[in-house]
Parts: structure tokens; sequence; C-alpha cells
């Protein structure tokens, strides 16, 4: 039957070659036996990643050799779709003849890039990039268990999404790899909030710890802080700027390196005045605010960790001041 009659031409056609032969001729689909790692001289590593009730789940087999730490062959096995065995068989080849060091640092753009036909045209839809995601999960989770320390510990692992096994530290880091802007790209690539939905905003039919619109929010601010933090420091010298940008400088390292930490404690900060001195000092005055306020540590510790903050990130010529 023609490929028209299956499933559309116009949908077929946003799946590049190299994925169709994939998905009909996979090179690594098979499995390891700790027989097969001993007449390798290897350590065998099974990993598993995905959701098999969502219909996409991934078992990567690695042979290690401990001496090198170098993945001499891998192998998979995969529930799911065509793309999950294509995006699989994919990040299998991109493994084999690593580091487990260098496997790990793998993304999903890496995996979706090598299926490409050319560098300008996509290999999937972009409701299938989950599946390349979840090829990179798995390779973290055989990395954990090859160093052997808990998966928790190798990455962040609180579950957002249980339909798909989705944790926050993929999704932020997803959301900042792609520069994503909306929940429904969040959906695309990671297939979070695909089904129940309950994770996708409060109100759901499960109460959550977390949910996708407050994690974009917060990332796509994380985000903006750290491009202003990049601007101050390459378009013009700290020293040499106006005081309304030296004032957006200062208040994009206090949200992203200071105030978390002030937070913590019940307290905050603000920004009072930016002056600069004769003697080529820039003095910022700030006020404490809440807890703060009234913290011995005001004007010692903290006070010290502020400037000492503001001076690497910024220039060290600022002397921050309490009033």
């Amino acid at each position: 039957m023609a490929k028209n009659n299956l499933i559309g031409g116009s949908i077929w056609d946003e799946y590049s070659q190299k994925v169709q032969d994939r998905m009909n001729n996979p090179q690594h689909m098979g499995e390891f036996t700790q027989e097969d790692a001993q007449k390798a001289n290897a350590k065998l590593i099974v990993a598993d990643f995905g959701a098999e009730s969502c219909g996409d789940a991934v078992r990567l087999y690695w042979l290690v050799d401990e001496k090198t730490d170098k993945i001499i062959d891998a192998k998979f096995k995969s529930f799911g779709c065509g793309t999950a065995i294509a995006s699989s068989d994919t990040m299998v080849d991109l493994c084999i003849g690593k580091t487990v060091d260098e496997a790990v640092k793998i993304t999903n753009l890496d995996v979706e890039f090598a299926m490409r036909d050319n560098p300008e045209t996509p290999a999937v839809p972009p409701q299938k990039m989950h599946c390349s995601v979840m090829a990179y999960d798995v390779i973290k989770q055989a990395a954990a268990h090859y160093k052997g320390v808990d998966p928790e510990d190798f990455e962040d692992q609180i579950i957002v999404c249980e339909c798909a096994r989705v944790s926050l530290g993929t999704i932020k880091e997803v959301i900042k790899l792609n520069d994503l802007h909306t929940v429904e790209e969040i959906t695309q690539f990671t297939k979070a909030g695909a089904f129940c939905k309950s994770c996708v905003k409060p109100g759901g039919h499960e109460k959550k710890d977390y949910y996708l619109v407050d994690i974009l929010a917060e990332t796509r601010a994380e985000m903006e802080r750290e491009k202003l933090k990049d601007q101050s420091k390459t378009d013009i010298a700290f020293d040499d700027m106006t005081m309304v940008k030296q004032l957006k400088a200062v208040e994009a390292v206090l949200d992203s390196d200071v105030r978390p930490m002030l937070h913590g404690d019940g307290g905050d900060l603000e920004v009072i005045d930016i002056q600069k001195s004769e003697n080529k000092n820039i003095d910022i005055y700030i006020r404490y605010l809440g807890a703060c306020s009234g913290c011995s540590s005001g004007s010692g510790a903290t006070l010290y960790a502020i400037e000492n903050i503001l001076q690497e990130e910024l220039s060290p010529n600022i002397r921050v001041i309490p009033v």
C-alpha cells in the first residue's frame, strides 16, 4: 500500500528519510546479556526510561570498558511509535565510541539533528520531539547506573508529569535548550501535559506541586535575568553605564544570585540609590526588608556576601552600603 494511503502524504513528508529508514530498519535494536559483556571484557549497563502506559519507553544497553569508561557497544529496545524507535537507534549511534561522561552531554537536539537529511529541515514534526528527549533522558539513567549513584543525584528527578514520567529538570532544560515560549511547545517537546493534563495548570483532577505554566514562567524569567547579566558584561563596562542601566544590571544580579538566598530566611532587599564617588567607587545603597531588616549579619557576613557577588559579576569598584 502506498504511504499516501496509510497516513497521508503531507504528514509523512514531515519526517526525514533518515527517520523513515531507521523506523523500518533500526541498526541497533536488540539486547546484551552478561555473557556478551564477559566476552567483550566489559561491564553491562541496562537502563530504562519512559512510561509504557503512555506508549513510549526505551531500554538502553551499554557495554562499557571500565578501564577507559568508553562505551564500546550499545543496543536498545523500544515500546512506542516509529519515531521513538528512530530516535533511540540514532541515540545509540551517538553513544558508541564515547566515554560515559561524553555521552551524558548528548542532548535531544543532537539526536534530532543527527536524523536530519539537511541542516535546515527538522527531522520530525514538533509533536514528535518528545521521542528525542526520551532518548537523551535514558542516557542519563545509564550513566547514573554506571557511576553507581542514585539517578536523583545525577539529575533533578522531581516528576512533574506522572503520565509521561517527565522530570522538572528535563522540562527546564528543554525550555532553555530550545527557547520555548508556550506550554504547548513544552508538550510537543517532552510529552508533559499531553494526557490527563493535571500538570498543565491548577484546577485539574489532581493537585500537583509543580505546574507547566509556573515552570515556564519561572524558567523564562531566569533566562531573561541571565540575558541581562550577559548584556551587562558584554555591551559596555558597568562603570561606564548610565545609572538606569546600572540599576537594571544590579537588579538582575540580585534576582539571580542574592534574593533567593534572602528569601529562604524570609528577607529581601531593595536598591535605594546608586552614586559614583570621586575616588571612582560606585556606591550602591540598599535597604533590607522583612527578616533581614533586623538581622545583625546585615552589616556583616550578609553584606560582605552581597558586595562580593556584585563586585565579581559587575565591577570591583562597587561598594554596598545599607541604610
